[in-house]
């Protein structure tokens, strides 16, 4: 296989030639590989290809066998493979227990090759990090990428691996998958488990997933990795059959509620308003029920459940630096991951719990008789790498960190918040050629109907041909 034919395949189909002994699973390692040395000079999408990663274990004949698979480097863990959370604080850092997460990779066939970069503790939309610098937008190398799974998403974007892992506790997963052009779905609160040590990652409001190039691929990635393990804090009703099996069921007619009023203090981009409004009117044309929403929930309401969050984190976080070995300073932190952490520190501790089950209570009552919702996922494209929000700006404020979520972030961390289960998919570009996502939000639980209707959209509207500047094939032939 050549590498341009790699890049062709998503990660099912590279699954299906393993099965059918057309490709081996060393050959596609040695392609990822090729992929990575193409394009991640330009990109800085992996931190670390492994060197031993043609010897990775995995097994045989899963769902998803012989396929690469890159971890962002933060949230689950390998056994003994370095995880430093984009941080001088966690340098050399190596957990030493397998994440129930890779374990499931692992028995799905997918083979770990390397890790990937973020905003350091992924606490920013955007893509860089005093440690690993910036990672650029394949699409356009003056462009943020997303965060906080930015290396994740150049990665897949750029032709390195089909699949890789993620993480959303307010937007991670779906920033950069718009931005970037890819599926990007944060599950709900509870199907894919964080054991042994994440179930309650971020007190509930973090999920582990993927970022991928087709919805058969999410759908299969939903097979792999759901389920409970163990000793999890509660078990989320399971699915009444394989996700993949969704694939070939009927919709149904659904109501849906369409966000086309702003929420917080989003100024959305015209091209981005018509492409919900052009997809709003594709679902009514399939014989769904379209109804405008209003903003169902307030921004101060919000910002209090992240309030109340901030001296719990700077608690776990003080825990984590006792464990390595390092004290939290200006030598280990970043400038505004410092402030945040000092204003946490020196907080009341607020009523979390409390705060969460307000804010859940109102939006619940307000979406109740959706069964979907259609939102834009970002207000814009990709921002440039110099915006005001970038965190390592020494100048960056608290301030001016509410501001970006309430400007860039207000339809996303809403849902991390309420558990539900949320999508970003790529079915519009900018006159400028840049990805836009759409995001189809659906009931607690309920990822069997976005499975459904993002297969309809993707068959309505497909995107597999859409191919970034820079990518693995044609990456060294082009120029910036």
């Amino acid at each position: 296989m050549r590498l341009t034919e790699y890049v062709d395949h998503d990660a099912t189909g590279l699954a299906s030639l393993v099965r059918a002994g057309e490709i081996t699973p060393l050959e596609l390692t040695r392609l990822a590989r090729d992929a990575h040395d193409e394009v991640n000079g330009r990109l800085n999408a992996v931190i670390e290809f492994y060197e031993d990663a043609e010897a990775v274990a995995a097994a045989d004949g899963g769902l998803l066998s012989g396929v690469p698979f890159l971890r962002k480097d933060i949230g689950a863990a390998e056994s003994g493979r370095l995880q430093e959370c984009g941080s001088r604080l966690f340098k050399g850092r190596r957990p030493q227990h397998e994440s129930y997460f890779f374990h499931r990779a692992r028995e799905a066939g997918l083979r770990p090759v390397g890790r990937t970069t973020l905003p350091e503790l992924g606490t920013s939309g955007m893509s860089e990090s005093i440690v690993n610098g910036i990672t650029s937008n394949p699409w356009d190398l003056t462009r943020s990428a997303g965060g906080s799974s930015s290396g994740a998403a150049a990665a897949v974007a750029g032709g390195i691996t089909p699949i890789a892992h993620g993480s959303d506790g307010g937007g991670s997963i779906r920033i950069p998958a718009s931005w970037c052009g890819l599926v990007g779905l944060n599950p709900s609160r509870g199907r894919i488990s964080g054991a042994p040590d994440r179930q309650d990652a971020s007190f509930g409001l973090t999920r582990e997933f993927i970022l991928c190039r087709s919805v058969r691929d999410m759908a299969a990635a939903l097979d792999v990795f759901s389920g409970p393990c163990p000793g999890d804090p509660f078990i989320i009703t399971q699915p009444d059959r394989p996700y993949i099996a969704e694939l070939l069921l009927p919709t149904g007619q659904l109501k849906v509620g369409l966000a086309n009023a702003p929420w917080g203090a989003a100024n959305v981009d015209r091209e981005i308003r018509q492409a919900v409004d052009a997809t709003a009117k594709l679902l009514e044309n399939m014989g769904h029920a379209v109804t405008e929403i209003p903003t169902p929930y307030d921004s101060a309401e919000y910002f209090e459940v992240f309030a109340t969050k901030r001296k719990l984190s700077a608690i776990s976080l003080e825990n984590a630096a006792r464990a390595a070995g390092r004290p939290i300073n200006a030598d280990t932190l970043e400038p505004f991951n410092l402030k945040l952490y000092e204003l946490g520190r020196d907080s009341e501790v607020g009523d979390l719990l409390e705060a969460q089950r307000k804010f859940r209570f109102r939006v619940g009552q307000a979406i109740h008789p959706f069964d979907i919702l259609l939102t834009p996922t970002m207000p814009t494209v990709a921002l440039p790498h110099d915006g005001i929000y970038r965190p390592t700006n020494a100048r960056l404020t608290v301030e001016q960190f509410k501001e970006a979520t309430d400007t860039l972030y207000p339809y996303l961390g809403v849902f991390n918040v309420t558990g539900q289960p949320s999508v970003s998919l790529p079915l519009a570009e900018s006159a400028s050629g840049l990805p836009i996502g759409i995001q189809v939000v659906g009931r607690f639980g309920d990822e069997a109907t976005l499975v459904r209707v993002a297969r309809d959209l993707e068959e309505a509207t497909p995107w597999a041909s859409r191919r970034s500047h820079v990518n693995a094939g044609n990456g060294s032939q082009l120029t910036d």
